[in-house]
């Protein structure tokens, strides 16, 4: 049985690479009111982590326009049964201890990434989850850097779902702000370069108005309070060396070039130098929150793509780059093209991002009517781009515990079968995230570890996993192994 999974899989590395790069013929295009099966499962395996047993049925009963106005709206959702489900996560150790701080980054990973897999396993609000994933791999932060994995918890819960349905500009500054963010790119020690200078200053004065004589009878200006750094922890100065602030380019570069313009959005170095001008001062205070500190910021003029900001700014100054590049016409295009291209097509039609843009222009970047665009439209309904997507290793895992009905008790597991499939959850080092596109997913080696999950779900022996008894293991390691299984 083993042999022909494994044939399966090499035929399914040559069906997907031709069909996915294959000119599709014109076709009949579904009304989006559509009882039609096979439309129904299309719109399913695009908006959810894959169709659960009977809810074909239950879309076919209700209307396929409103079910997608249902997930449009997860808040109409009860979603009590998942969140049951859901493991506890630890608290950050109080100890600044380093062997403690990585043994909690190591288990807060591994209940995270748990809980990711529960909840888009057994969510109701499925769409929510879909993006959810979209956005935190836009967003991208690494868990193993320093102390990010402290902040990752609030940063998935806080900065990133509570806004998938807002507007960008709202999303955008969520994750300006919060600290996983702040770490990963360094901007919680970006600061003005004269900024020491002033800092030693106000330290000298408060000194002298605490040891010596104090004019007025009263003490200094409060010294501004930035996170002490930890030994040997990643993003921190080597012990026995001061560190030394200055102005750090990272979160600008990436605000322009990931975020919000893309590649091609018109901006120049000296943008990205004036945009982390901007961000000097938006800092992590010492219970692990967000705070802007004016003394590290630089408060001169500043020109940002064509905008002036004035001089003698503080956390405005950033504030105000999130509202030009939140409205900026390359932004607009940059996130329709990336959501198009998550849930229509890897190469989306240019006329479907053309009208998402131009959405999300007139919505003032409304995400929800930017999303109801792209999924209510003749593009997305279309037979011709219907299993034209492959699926990540992270969708692969939970489409299959959502197709086959199975109880997941323990996600462990699967949790380690994701690292060994390539794509280990929150554990992408660079700012870019995981590709979602087929050519990052199909290789040899990466078919024969699909294999191997198939195998081992449907024969019984994944950890943590029980499937219904009424499977049927070889069928169901061949289907669970076939082509179609591997696109959605």
């Amino acid at each position: 049985m083993k042999s022909r999974v494994f044939t399966g899989f090499l035929i399914a590395l040559v069906v997907a690479a031709a069909q996915l790069s294959a000119d599709a013929a014109e076709s009949r295009i579904p009304d989006p009111e559509s009882r039609d099966d096979a439309t129904i499962t299309h719109v399913l395996n695009r908006l959810t982590f894959g169709p659960r047993p009977g809810d074909v049925d239950k879309v076919r009963a209700m209307g396929l326009a409103s079910w997608i106005e249902q997930q449009l709206h997860p808040e109409r959702l009860d979603d009590g049964a998942a969140a049951a489900l859901l493991p506890p996560l630890d608290t950050a150790p109080a100890s600044a201890d380093p062997r403690e701080l990585r043994r909690f980054a190591r288990q807060q990973i591994q209940s995270l990434a748990s809980e990711k897999i529960l909840r888009a396993t057994y969510s109701e609000r499925q769409l929510q989850e879909v993006l959810v994933d979209f956005w935190f791999n836009h967003f991208n932060v690494y868990a193993d850097k320093g102390r990010t994995a402290e902040y990752l918890a609030e940063y998935e819960r806080a900065a990133i779902r509570p806004h998938v349905f807002d507007r960008f500009r709202d999303l955008l500054e969520a994750d300006a702000k919060s600290p996983a963010m702040l770490f990963y790119l360094d901007n919680w020690l970006s600061a003005d370069p004269d900024a020491s200078e002033r800092i030693d200053q106000m330290r000298t004065q408060r000194r002298a108005n605490v040891f010596g004589r104090r004019p007025f009878g009263r003490l200094g200006r409060r010294v501004p309070v930035v996170p002490r750094p930890q030994p040997n922890q990643a993003g921190n100065p080597p012990q026995g060396k001061k560190r030394v602030r200055g102005l750090n380019e990272n979160y600008g570069r990436e605000l322009l070039e990931l975020h919000t313009l893309g590649v091609e959005g018109g901006y120049t170095q000296k943008d990205v130098i004036e945009v982390a001008r901007a961000f000097t001062g938006w800092t992590i205070d010492r219970d692990g929150t967000f705070r802007f500190v004016p003394a590290f910021h630089d408060s001169a003029e500043k020109v940002v793509l064509g905008h002036k900001i004035k001089a003698g700014g503080g956390i405005e100054d950033g504030e105000q780059v999130l509202d030009i590049v939140a409205s900026h016409p390359a932004t607009a295009r940059h996130i329709a093209y990336q959501l198009a291209q998550r849930l229509v097509a890897d190469e989306p039609p240019a006329a479907l991002v053309d009208r998402a843009a131009a959405r999300f222009r007139t919505s003032g970047g409304d995400l929800r009517e930017v999303v109801r665009t792209i999924v209510t439209s003749p593009e997305f309904l279309a037979s011709t781009v219907r299993d034209g997507k492959f699926k990540t290793p992270f969708a692969l895992i939970v489409s299959t515990m959502r197709t086959t009905g199975a109880t997941v008790s323990d996600a462990h597991a699967l949790v380690q079968t994701l690292q060994q499939m390539g794509e280990p959850l929150y554990m992408c080092q660079p700012p870019t995230g995981y590709h979602n596109t087929a050519d990052a997913w199909i290789s040899a080696g990466g078919l024969v570890s699909r294999m191997n999950f198939a195998t081992r779900v449907a024969s019984g022996n994944m950890p943590g996993v029980t499937l219904p008894a009424t499977l049927p293991p070889g069928d169901l390691a061949l289907r669970l192994g076939s082509p179609e299984f591997q696109r959605f």
